[in-house]
C-alpha cells in the first residue's frame, strides 16, 4: 500500500489507455507521455502497460507501507527518497516507511512513477487510467491509499539505467501528417502552418492543447467525424487545438493535421509559453 500524504498539482494513475470503447464515446486516456511511462516500467521489469502515477509540474509526497521497487522517468521534478536525491531512469529499492517527495521542476512537465508490479487501483473497461465519469476518482487524492504488490526483490542497481535524449524535452519540432481536411486549406495557409512557430496557450491539459497564434480560417465545419489523440482541429475563429489523450472521440472542426505518436509524447512535456513548429517527416527509400 502507498499512502498519499500530498497529492501534488495534478496526479493520476494511468496505463497505456482504454481501447475498444471509442464507439461508446469513451476516450482513450492513458499516459500523456507513453514513451516515458513505458520506459519506467521496462526498467523495473514490469509489463509496459502496468499502471503508473503521472505527475504534472508539482509532485506528490508518498509513504510506502511495504517493500517494493520504483523507477521515475520523464520530467525532472527533483525526486527524493527520505530527503536524499534519487536518479531518474534507474530502478531504486524502497523499504516500508520510506517517503518519496519532489522539489523544483528542472525540465519537462510530466513525470512517471512506476512501482514493481504496477499500481492496483480501480480497473474499468480493461484499464486503470483515471478519467472523470469512468473511474470513481479522476485524480489521486490526499490521504488515499493506493494498492501495490509488496516485493522482496532488490532494486539497488546503481549501474542499471538509461538516459533519455535531451531532445525529447528540448526540441521544438513536432512531426505531423496531413489531416483529412488539410488539402482544403489554401497554399498560403499550408505554408504558414509549417513556417510559423506556435506558442502553447495557458489552456492546456490532458484533453487538449490550444495554441496562441491563429490561422485565418474560411473552411466550413465538417460533419461530425472521428478524432484521435494528436488530431489538430481548426476552429471557425482560427484557433488551433491539438487533441491529447483524454480528448473526445468525435468532432466537427476541420482536422488539418495529425501528430505522430512520438510527437504526442514530446508535446506532453511542453507547457504554457513553450514554442513549437510543425514539420512533415521525410521518407527515404532504401536502396539495395
Amino acid at each position: 500500500m502507498v499512502k498519499v500524504l500530498k497529492s501534488g498539482l495534478y496526479s493520476t494513475i494511468q496505463d497505456l489507455g482504454r481501447y475498444s470503447y471509442q464507439e461508446y464515446g469513451v476516450p482513450y486516456s492513458g499516459a500523456m507521455d507513453a514513451y516515458a511511462a513505458s520506459l519506467a516500467n521496462m526498467l523495473l521489469g514490469n509489463d509496459k502497460n502496468a499502471a503508473v502515477m503521472e505527475i504534472t509540474m508539482m509532485g506528490p509526497t508518498l509513504e510506502f507501507n511495504c517493500d517494493t521497487g520504483i523507477c521515475i522517468s520523464g520530467a525532472n521534478l527533483s525526486p527524493k527518497l527520505n530527503e536524499k536525491p534519487i536518479t531518474l531512469n534507474q530502478p531504486t529499492s524502497v523499504k516500508r516507511g520510506d517517503k518519496l517527495s519532489f522539489g523544483k521542476l528542472i525540465f519537462g512537465f510530466r513525470s512517471y512513477i512506476a512501482v514493481s508490479g504496477g499500481f492496483k487501483t480501480e480497473k474499468v473497461m480493461n484499464s486503470y487510467s483515471m478519467y472523470q465519469g469512468i473511474t470513481e476518482q479522476s485524480t489521486v487524492l490526499k490521504n488515499s491509499d493506493l494498492l501495490i504488490d509488496a516485493s522482496s526483490k532488490s532494486f539497488d542497481t546503481k549501474h542499471a539505467g538509461v538516459k533519455i535524449s535531451d531532445s525529447h524535452f528540448s526540441t521544438k519540432h513536432i512531426e505531423v501528417f496531413k489531416g483529412p481536411e488539410f488539402d482544403k486549406l489554401s497554399k498560403a495557409q499550408q505554408d504558414l502552418l509549417f513556417s510559423q512557430h506556435f506558442t502553447i496557450a495557458k489552456e492546456n491539459n490532458r484533453m487538449a492543447y490550444q495554441l496562441v497564434e491563429p490561422l485565418e480560417n474560411s473552411l466550413e465545419p465538417i460533419i461530425t467525424s472521428s478524432v484521435l489523440p494528436g488530431t489538430i482541429q481548426l476552429t471557425p475563429s482560427g484557433k488551433l487545438i491539438v487533441l491529447m489523450r483524454d480528448c473526445q472521440t468525435t468532432g466537427g472542426y476541420p482536422r488539418i493535421l495529425q501528430l505522430k505518436e512520438s510527437s504526442i509524447n514530446i508535446l506532453a512535456q511542453k507547457f504554457t509559453g513553450n514554442s513549437i513548429q510543425f514539420s512533415i517527416p521525410a521518407f527515404r527509400l532504401s536502396s539495395r
